[in-house]
């Protein structure tokens, strides 16, 4: 035992140990361990140091924004709007050349998915130098083009149609077949300018009281069509209009035709005026209800509810001592027409019919079908008129 430890301690013993750990572990591989071992130790210090306040009155350093170039999509969109540009202002060329390039500006339309607001503000311009009956389609099917293209908010088709009801709304005379081009071409603004339609036309024609200029009644008839044809205009408002407007705007009448449905009299779920306005359709003749004058509501005098609403109305019956009107109340959307009460949608209030009173049944049969009725006034014109019988024949 002594001896091992003798030879523990021997100073050979350690020279030999040594020599051993510079043959397995070389200079330079001692070396880099150790600078890797420094590194990581100024790693270890770096993320662990606490960030310096920020001085007084400043607010600390954010972290810094990348701001991504906006994609301008293809080459053709980017550069769509500068042809345009000096394609109109030097009107295309003449003969041959003219033809080559609004070829050359059509088919870079027809590389660019959707055009820039810049390139849609061109519409205008465009239609201006081909109008619908010029014989040079070039322009006008870049237009159209165009129009198929455009976002909602930047369509010269679109906005063309809203610019032609207001100018007809303010007597003046857009031109028909012009806005009836640019309702068919609308593309994705086709919703929006058949709304257009409903709210400043269609919807004040199914009112009563809205006189409509004459040249909004022909513009109305010209683009509801399309409106129709596509499911973009409400069939209850189109036959509301078509009730309401009668002869000053025949064309209506003949856009939404329903089928066949059976019909019998269907007597109001409930109603408001006269305590004793259940007689006038308690199918006796001899007895009725004196209606007083209405005050300025659009209930009328006696206003008859249906919960649920009325699919259809084909006619009404009335027999009265007195003139007086019937109005319907048809359901319309958000907006147009009457507001309902707390909040109940909005109604349109065609007259659907006007009887003269003199005590013998009078039939009134509006030119189509009035469609999701939900109640029907009665309005004396004169007081003392009193409503022996009143029947209503639809269907629910």
């Amino acid at each position: 035992m002594r001896m091992e430890l003798a030879g523990a301690d021997n100073p050979r013993s350690r020279l030999e140990s040594r020599s051993l750990l510079v043959r397995r572990f070389p200079l330079h591989t001692l070396l880099l361990m150790l600078v890797a071992l420094l590194a990581f130790a100024r790693l270890y210090y770096v993320s662990h140091q606490t960030p310096p306040a920020p001085a007084p009155g400043k607010a600390p350093g954010a972290a810094p924004v990348r701001i991504t170039p906006p994609d301008l999509g293809p080459a053709a969109c980017r550069g769509l709007d500068a042809v345009l540009g000096d394609l109109l202002q030097s009107d295309g060329g003449t003969g041959t050349d003219a033809g080559t390039a609004w070829s050359d500006a059509r088919r870079q339309l027809g590389d660019c998915p959707t055009p820039p607001a810049a390139a849609c503000a061109r519409g205008p311009a465009l239609a201006s130098r081909a109008p619908v009956t010029a014989k040079d389609g070039l322009p006008r099917e870049l237009l159209a083009t165009l129009c198929e293209r455009c976002a909602p908010a930047d369509n010269p088709c679109g906005r063309a149609v809203a610019h032609a009801l207001q100018e007809a709304a303010q007597r003046g005379n857009p031109a028909l077949q012009e806005a009836t081009w640019n309702l068919e071409h609308a593309g994705p603004a086709l919703g929006t300018a058949c709304q257009e339609l409903v709210r400043q036309a269609v919807g004040p024609a199914a009112v009563t009281g809205s006189d409509l200029e004459p040249q909004l009644l022909a513009l109305t008839e010209a683009l509801a069509p399309t409106c129709v044809k596509t499911g973009q205009l409400p069939a209850p408002l189109l036959n509301a209009a078509a009730v309401q407007q009668a002869s000053r705007a025949p064309l209506l009448a003949t856009l939404n035709r329903e089928g066949v449905v059976e019909t019998k009299p269907v007597e109001p779920d409930q109603h408001t005026g006269p305590g004793d306005a259940f007689r006038a359709f308690d199918r006796d003749e001899l007895s009725g209800v004196k209606l007083p004058m209405a005050g300025s509501g659009k209930d009328g005098a006696l206003r008859l509810g249906y919960a649920p609403s009325l699919k259809h109305v084909v006619s009404f019956q009335v027999r009265a001592t007195g003139p007086g009107s019937l109005r319907a109340h048809v359901r319309a959307p958000d907006g147009v027409g009457h507001a309902g009460p707390e909040g109940t949608g909005f109604f349109v209030d065609p007259t659907v019919c006007r009887f003269h009173g003199t005590g013998r049944w009078e039939i009134c049969k509006p030119a189509v079908p009035l469609l999701d009725v939900d109640a029907v006034s009665v309005l004396p014109e004169r007081p003392g008129v009193e409503l022996k019988e009143l029947e209503i024949i639809g269907a629910r």
